[in-house]
């Protein structure tokens, strides 16, 4: 078995509409791959975010999605690591693993101050994020406002 990471292209939508509508039920969102797919042709076309496939023998089955923000504070830009899921059969087999070094080494190679994310407290993929050198923030809340 081997496991290996890419950037992903447009010739890869078809397989990442699926990976996508799979992470937005897990999120317990509706599935709507007409939606997914115009979001990620979006994407792909306006070159606003970064995504790269993990691939188990050459077959997708994860992903990671990476946006480019700011730190004012430290001048620096950063990546919001927005997105990681790779399909429940791929599990436990190192492709989240390896998507996570994929982002963190390409944030390293544009210059970037680091990578910053979100996640559920009762994730278990925060195990995975802490051995990979992840500090968890226990300096700040997070806010947010949906406009209603």
């Amino acid at each position: 078995m081997s496991i290996s990471t890419r950037a992903a292209t447009e010739a890869d939508l078809p397989v990442l509409i699926d990976l996508l509508d799979a992470y937005r039920v897990f999120y317990k969102q509706s599935s709507d791959k007409p939606a997914a797919g115009s979001f990620l042709k979006a994407r792909l076309r306006e070159r606003d975010s970064e995504i790269f496939l993990g691939e188990v023998d050459d077959i997708p089955v994860g992903f990671v999605q990476l946006y480019s923000s700011f730190s004012t504070v430290s001048l620096r830009p950063v990546f919001i690591l927005n997105d990681l899921y790779v399909i429940p059969s791929a599990r436990g087999l190192g492709v989240g693993a390896a998507l996570l070094r994929k982002a963190q080494g390409f944030c390293s190679l544009k210059g970037y101050k680091g990578l910053a994310l979100e996640t559920a407290v009762e994730n278990p993929a925060q195990n995975l994020y802490e051995r990979l050198g992840w500090k968890k923030d226990i300096h700040c809340f997070h806010y947010f406002w949906t406009t209603p």
